[in-house]
């Protein structure tokens, strides 16, 4: 039988020390191009395998990482994961994702395998932490949520300057009554895409009627319920931008239920350019950000922390404006 392909042999091959190979393996984040990219080709012409049960014993690594989320059956989530899981499985790791149901006790369960090892480290996309968690911060990444003053790494959007963008095109098109149906109440995700759309309207000089603002949970069926208590107003809007597309499907569902047409009738913009946007009709327009760039940097950054870097990094990815076929000028403006 063949003996297994060592590091020490891709090392050879290359002309390389045995330690930049090793990085560039188990911790990629940490070698720059063109080297990483070399190393990792040769692995695999070469068929290296790693004995993952001997590195465990000798690092007194789990060699899995938990992408925590807040729902696992919104395909925001599934992108990232993708992301995330290319760059780790390129560094040998397992990932698993952990979906928390918005569930605290859930949550510290993943917080729980953290602390006792079974897991090296988390990406965290839930938007909280446990009270009184003392566990090792460096195994922490939190992706596109907000928790403040935690000194963690970070990968984000600019929330507030991405439901400006709607706004602006909303208003562009001559809408002057806009609604917004938010994410969950409290947490820095959905209160900066409140602020950010409450900033863009006080700019624009329009009025916002209380009734305007409708309490969301990124899930499809508020959308629903949102849409049906802004359009029984005796003034409704003329155009809603959801915080995300799960509830922005929601409101183009009751909207045509009750006979509007979409976007004669009604404008609406979501949030986040997942598949939904182009499968609903008709398609939608949205605020799009980079899901997989995002995963995949986040996993870096933790990959990197794992490796011995403890400075804190941050990166803000830019958003961009899909438009699609679900804005329209209002009818005040065509007749």
């Amino acid at each position: 039988m063949a003996r297994n392909v060592r590091i020490k042999d891709i090392a050879e091959a290359l002309g390389l020390s045995t330690a930049t190979v090793s990085r560039a393996i188990s911790t990629p984040a940490r070698v720059a191009e063109p080297t990483r990219s070399i190393v990792q080709a040769k692995a695999a012409e070469m068929n290296y395998r790693p004995n993952v049960q001997a590195r465990s014993l000798r690092t007194q690594k789990s060699m899995s990482i938990i992408v925590a989320v807040r729902d696992i059956s919104n395909p925001f989530y599934l992108e990232v994961f993708k992301g995330a899981e290319a760059v780790a499985h390129a560094g040998k790791y397992t990932v698993l994702m952990g979906n928390t149901e918005n569930n605290p006790a859930r949550e510290a369960e993943y917080f729980e395998m953290l602390r006792d090892g079974n897991a090296d480290g988390m990406i965290l996309m839930t938007g909280s932490m446990p009270d009184g968690w003392t566990g090792p911060n460096k195994a922490l990444v939190v992706a596109l949520e907000m928790i403040d003053d935690a000194g963690l790494s970070r990968v984000l959007i600019d929330n507030a300057a991405a439901a400006r963008k709607a706004v602006d095109h909303l208003v562009a098109m001559g809408h002057r009554r806009i609604a917004h149906i938010t994410g969950p109440a409290g947490e820095g995700m959905s209160e900066r895409r409140k602020a950010g759309f409450v900033a863009a309207l006080a700019d624009h000089g329009l009025d916002l009627p209380p009734a305007y603002v409708q309490p969301g949970d990124f899930r499809f069926d508020t959308g629903r319920d949102a849409t049906r208590a802004l359009l029984a107003l005796p003034e409704p809007p003329t155009a809603i931008f959801a915080a995300n597309d799960e509830m922005a499907a929601g409101v183009l569902s009751e909207a045509q239920q009750q006979g509007l047409s979409i976007p004669a009738d009604l404008s609406v913009i979501g949030m986040d350019d997942i598949y939904l946007s182009r499968a609903v009709f008709p398609p939608l327009t949205t605020i799009s950000q980079p899901r997989q760039d995002i995963g995949r940097t986040a996993m870096e950054m933790l990959l990197a922390q794992l490796g011995g870097v403890d400075e804190p990094q941050e990166k803000i990815f830019p958003t961009t404006l899909i438009e699609r076929a679900t804005v329209a000028r209002p009818k005040d403006e065509r007749e």
